[in-house]
């Protein structure tokens, strides 16, 4: 089964950016697609974009669509997630998860990563 794992979280002001990295380990990337979610306490898991296996298409939600790109490197069984003019609301928890088809339902991922703390200041 595959395991992800995050990195890359920090502290960025309002506008800065950051990547985050997901790296797999236990199987092949390839066949697996990845998203991501993002959690703020007291707040619901949302996921906000993910990437599907083989063919590489991207999924953005609409708030981030134009700001966040996804991307895999099935060589280094990577996904990575440029975050680009963050804004405060982008201030939460933010996991990996891998399934076979990508989904926004965090019910249907196989796989989470421990997640990496990501905070804008305004």
């Amino acid at each position: 089964q595959l395991q992800v794992a995050e990195s890359g979280g920090g502290l960025v002001q309002s506008g800065g950016s950051l990547r985050l990295s997901c790296a797999a380990s236990g199987d092949t990337l390839d066949y697996y697609a990845i998203a991501w979610f993002r959690q703020v306490p007291g707040k619901e898991r949302e996921g906000f974009s993910c990437i599907s296996a083989i063919e590489g298409r991207p999924f953005y939600i609409t708030s981030v669509k134009g700001r966040f790109t996804i991307s895999r490197d099935n060589a280094k069984n990577t996904v990575y997630l440029q975050m680009n003019n963050l804004k405060p609301e982008d201030t939460a928890i933010y996991h990996c998860a891998a399934a076979r088809f990508c989904s926004n339902d965090s019910g249907r991922m196989k796989s989470w990563g421990q997640g990496t703390q990501v905070t804008v200041s305004s």
